[in-house]
């Protein structure tokens, strides 16, 4: 198993006037679930075309499994599992026979595992994969993907469209995967439940750019939350590292970056009364930084 599964060096992609990638340089270490997060439009899907060399980078380059990804060879590509959020499998086929086409072409197919990851589900084998439900669809892809033995699973945003019996029992498989096989996960998302559930890293994209790089936890412990009250809205000029901030009430909700440890008393020297902080989830804390384009420190 190597020690880098993804490579990024310089990596840039427009579209016309637009840049979906800018500048990206980072190494995803082998093991482990690796959160790729941000809002739509982030970047997150054309990072992942450019890796499986479906698409061609507008300038640097970038490698997975120790191979460039614009020349990716068989042997390589039989290493990679990849699942999105379309699910687009055959419909005309039964499962049956699309895991039967599968098994003969993967020499490191895991039979247990295809059916293990399948059982909750409940898929029946004769079905014509275009009878399946959503979930139903996203469980078989998943446990085509697995299946394969990957060294790296690339997934994304699988979860879209599901409900919430579908959704768990897919993050429960993706779960086992990680206990019992030797697999390094990349997992595309902007639902901040499904990360503090599942990732053990967590790489944040703002406008095509990473922007921070650190466990899940080691950010959201860099972010708090008061409720002040101000003569007047909160200015980012005044106020280093604000967030986020909204009327709530007659007083101020703010949400901000490393925030010093006298952050009330500074709150004070512009006209702030009756701090009172704030318990912020994961989720509100995350999508709070997301809202902004601050750069963070802390690369793995």
């Amino acid at each position: 198993m190597v020690e880098v599964a993804v490579a990024v060096t310089g990596l840039r992609r427009r579209f016309g006037r637009k840049e979906a990638l800018q500048e990206l340089t980072f190494e995803i270490p082998a093991g482990g679930v690796h959160a790729l997060v941000g809002r739509n439009g982030a970047g997150k899907s054309t990072l992942f075309r450019i890796l499986l060399g479906f698409l061609a980078p507008s300038a640097g380059r970038s490698a997975v499994l120790g191979a460039p990804s614009g020349a990716l060879p068989p042997q390589i590509r039989g290493r990679i599992g990849w699942v999105t959020e379309e699910h687009a499998l055959p419909p005309w086929m039964a499962v049956g026979t699309l895991a039967a086409l599968q098994r003969a072409h993967y020499p490191r197919w895991r039979e247990a595992t295809f059916r293990e990851v399948l059982a909750p589900f409940a898929v029946d084998s004769r079905q014509a994969v275009g009878g399946l439900s959503r979930g139903e669809r996203a469980g078989l892809s998943l446990a085509l993907a697995l299946a394969q033995g990957p060294e790296l699973l690339l997934l994304d945003e699988p979860t879209l469209g599901l409900d919430v019996v579908a959704k768990h029992a897919f993050l429960d498989a993706l779960l086992f995967a990680g206990e019992h096989q030797e697999c390094t996960v990349v997992y595309a998302s902007h639902q901040m439940d499904e990360v503090e559930r599942l990732a053990d890293h967590l790489w944040v994209l703002k406008e095509g750019r990473l922007v921070s790089a650190s466990s899940p936890e080691a950010l959201w412990e860099r972010i708090g939350g008061w409720l002040v009250e101000l003569p007047h809205p909160p200015d980012r000029a005044r106020i280093p590292g604000l967030l986020q901030a909204r009327a709530l009430e007659g007083r101020w909700e703010v949400i901000v970056l490393d925030p010093p440890e006298a952050f009330p008393k500074l709150l004070d020297e512009v006209g702030g009364t009756a701090v009172e902080p704030l318990s912020l989830g994961f989720d509100r804390a995350i999508n709070a930084f997301l809202s902004v384009g601050s750069t963070v420190g802390g690369a793995l």
